[in-house]
């Protein structure tokens, strides 16, 4: 009983842990940290990579522009964080438009490489008498190292481009309103890598996240491989109190 005592309370202890480190492996988006920061949301963009605007995480940017032009934002993404950026378009009035217009947001990283969406609507087609069109990307999780030679989102700031890639050259200058948030999901240590840089890429083009630079050190990956021992422990010592000799039967006599 003693025994089945012990293993019972190590399976408890271990669904406990591991029950408090479910919530960082969860897919479903929680508002970011750095969305209750003061200040006001910028209310204009930049038109190149040096004149980028910086907009922090959660925070919603708005700017005013001519159809044509090139809309440029930059924001912060540390290690384990998987960054999500929706954009929408006012478009200008349908009576003074000349047709459809194909619009489209890209991300770029610290190294000014172009980082592939994982899911969303990246480029959208609308139509003549279309008011608005709504964008997204999300990129792959960000990790604290990557080899020189791979793609891998890194540490950094993040550029935001948008922009309208095939219009009728007439509507060319038309006034139109975009509006922009980045956000990030936490991965907690699914996405852990040994490994990290010696400096963000491209880290004076945003401000840090909330904490600073790789705050996100400590991951769930701890608290997973302190179960996993604590429980191999446990396993140890049940597995050894089942297996071990009990001693000599008391009714055989002394000699035999």
């Amino acid at each position: 009983m003693r025994t089945v005592r012990m293993l019972t309370t190590a399976a408890l202890l271990g669904a406990a842990l591991l029950g408090g480190a479910a919530p960082a492996l969860a897919d479903s988006p929680s508002p970011s940290p750095s969305a209750s920061r003061s200040g006001a949301a910028p209310t204009e963009a930049g038109t190149a990579f040096r004149t980028a605007v910086a907009v922090q995480q959660g925070q919603r940017a708005t700017a005013s522009a001519s159809t044509g032009d090139y809309l440029y934002w930059v924001f912060p993404a540390d290690a384990g964080q998987r960054p999500t950026v929706t954009a929408k378009v006012t478009l200008p009035d349908a009576a003074t438009r000349h047709g459809a217009a194909t619009w489209r947001v890209d991300v770029y990283d610290g190294l000014r490489r172009r980082q592939p969406c994982m899911y969303g609507t990246q480029s959208r087609s609308a139509g003549q008498d279309a008011a608005t069109v709504e964008l997204s990307c999300t990129l792959r999780p960000t990790v604290a190292w990557a080899d020189t030679w791979s793609n891998d989102p890194l540490p950094g700031s993040y550029y935001i481009r948008l922009t309208a890639v095939s219009l009728p050259d007439a509507d060319r200058g038309l006034p139109f309103k975009a509006e922009v948030e980045p956000a990030v999901l936490d991965t907690g240590g699914a996405h852990a890598v040994d490994g990290k840089l010696a400096t963000p890429l491209g880290a004076k083009s945003a401000a840090a996240p909330d904490g600073g630079w790789a705050s996100g050190w400590w991951t769930d990956r701890w608290v997973w491989t302190g179960v996993g021992g604590l429980l191999a422990a446990l396993a140890g010592v049940g597995g050894y109190a089942l297996t071990r000799g009990r001693g000599r039967p008391s009714h055989v006599p002394r000699g035999v």
